[in-house]
């Protein structure tokens, strides 16, 4: 893309702009002075911005930087003119090369709007509060593993700024032939509203509404109607994929206007799985039923939340004319996201479920209750469990509710990571459960799991990247040997 096409796009002012500059290449769009490189356009993001576009907190003011991304070979720089203003004294030399805009963030959205717009294919877009990232990857595993091309998000780069920064790569290879977006909100400030009028969806994916981010929208009510802007921001005639099995998400059904493909595991739905067998853990069977075919399914990821994201994918391929028999074949190769419910077996006997990325109250059972489905011959089922954040006023309460919960499904050990896990940590004495114990931190939890750790155990480490779970993953690898490759695991 030149550089004119970016200043038409933007509708900047460019006072003073250098007549060769125009005719420029652009090499890509950078937020970060850190990750500049000859020839990108780089946005400066200052805290009016951030305000704007429902961002929560106080922000650097990226102006300052404008200079060192020159320095790097930047071709161009977006500036607020307010902010020029304030730092004019050491932009000034600059000034030919800076596209003035009323806000940086806005402008960048309308920049990604407008490739969007000239790219012109079908996006999927992806949100619910747990298992966007897995969905998202299970649904660009299964539509390039039958042919198709994929745009995805990097990561969970899934807000007003990884969403346009994403659909941006399309200015240099408008080659893929799908969009699969996931996203995600956190506070009432009509994210996700936003962000289809970037992109508006062809397929509309709506995973569940859970008690996430209560904290600063008030009530999970709130948080559905949040979640619902995907619905209400879909293309008209386009497709909603609803839960069937979450009663928030079906409602939304009153919302589509287009088409609608249900699946679920409990409640009547057009894709369903059914037979359901967890054998060997990482290893999931059932019997996937599209409106059009049934086939049988080896899914190596474990859970109930799994096998509902896996359905969650194969109604989108089943939008896209894939089969049950091809969805079927492709779920068998996929792999875990990094941190979410990744397997890792050791050579020591043991196995370890990272689940590191995040963690609510939901998500946490439901992956405790996996482990036990999973593990029936284990010799121990261990949970290391972070604190939970943002759960707004209760939180106390709440982890001491789900400690008592989880002391009831049949798990031997139980460690609390950090903070709030302590009341978790009461919850389960209180409920009977007496090998529990209480980490100050992520590096305490790492010694004591390290040092207590059997053969035929296997341990669920779930917790928010704030509590860095994934610290106790680090010093297990740096500690035992994994597996042999093809060797089979005891659990």
């Amino acid at each position: 893309m030149k550089l004119e096409t970016v200043i038409e796009y933007l509708n900047a002012g460019t006072s003073d702009l250098d007549p060769a500059l125009p005719a420029t290449e652009v090499t890509k769009f950078s937020i970060d002075s850190r990750e500049v490189q000859a020839g990108d356009v780089f946005f400066a993001l200052s805290q009016p911005d951030y305000a704007n576009n429902g961002f929560n907190g106080n922000f650097e003011d990226a102006t300052k930087y404008v200079v060192g991304a020159f320095d790097k070979g930047a071709v161009a720089c977006v500036v607020r003119a307010d902010r020029f203003e304030e730092h004019k004294v050491e932009l000034e030399q600059f000034k030919g090369r800076l596209l003035f805009v009323k806000d940086a963030i806005s402008a960048l959205q309308q920049l990604a709007h407008r490739v969007y717009l000239e790219w012109n294919k079908p996006v999927v877009a992806v949100t619910g509060s747990a298992g966007k990232t897995t969905a998202k990857e299970l649904i660009a595993h299964l539509l390039s593993a039958n042919g198709r091309k994929i745009l995805k998000n990097k990561k969970n780069y899934n807000n007003g700024l990884g969403h346009p920064l994403t659909v941006l790569e399309l200015a240099k290879d408008r080659s893929s032939d799908i969009a699969v977006l996931e996203m995600g909100m956190s506070t009432p400030m009509n994210e996700i509203r936003r962000l289809c009028r970037i992109t508006p969806p062809d397929i509309a994916v709506e995973l569940n509404v859970l008690p996430v981010h209560v904290e600063h929208l008030g009530s999970i009510e709130n948080v559905a109607a949040a979640k619902a802007e995907l619905i209400e921001g879909m293309k008209p005639g386009g497709t909603a994929v609803l839960n069937a099995d979450d009663e928030r998400v079906i409602a939304m059904r009153s919302l589509v206007n287009g088409a609608t493909i249900t699946y679920g595991i409990e409640s009547e739905a057009d894709v369903t799985a059914t037979d359901i067998r967890f054998e060997r853990f990482g290893e999931t069977k059932f019997k996937l039923t599209t409106p059009d075919s049934d086939a049988d399914v080896v899914f190596p990821l474990n859970g109930r939340h799994n096998i509902m994201n896996a359905l969650a994918a194969s109604a989108v391929a089943h939008s896209f004319g894939i089969s049950a028999g091809s969805i079927a074949s492709s779920l068998a190769s996929v792999t875990p996201p990094s941190q979410r419910g990744e397997v890792i077996h050791f050579a020591d006997g043991f196995t370890v479920i990272n689940d590191s990325y995040n963690s609510n109250p939901d998500a946490l059972l439901s992956m405790v209750e996996t482990l036990v489905s999973g593990s029936s011959i284990a010799s121990r089922r261990v949970v290391i469990a972070g604190e939970m954040l943002e759960l707004g006023e209760g939180e106390h309460d709440i982890h001491r509710d789900l400690g008592s919960k989880i002391a009831t499904t049949g798990i031997d050990r139980l460690i609390g990571v950090r903070g709030l896990a302590e009341d978790l940590i009461d919850g389960a004495r209180s409920a009977g459960m007496s090998d529990v114990q209480f980490a100050r931190d992520a590096d305490e939890a790492a010694e004591i799991v390290a040092g207590t750790i059997k053969p035929g155990d296997v341990i669920l480490v779930k917790g928010s990247r704030g509590v860095q779970t994934e610290k106790i993953i680090e010093k297990l690898l740096t500690q035992f040997r994994l597996e042999k490759e093809g060797e089979a695991a005891k659990v």
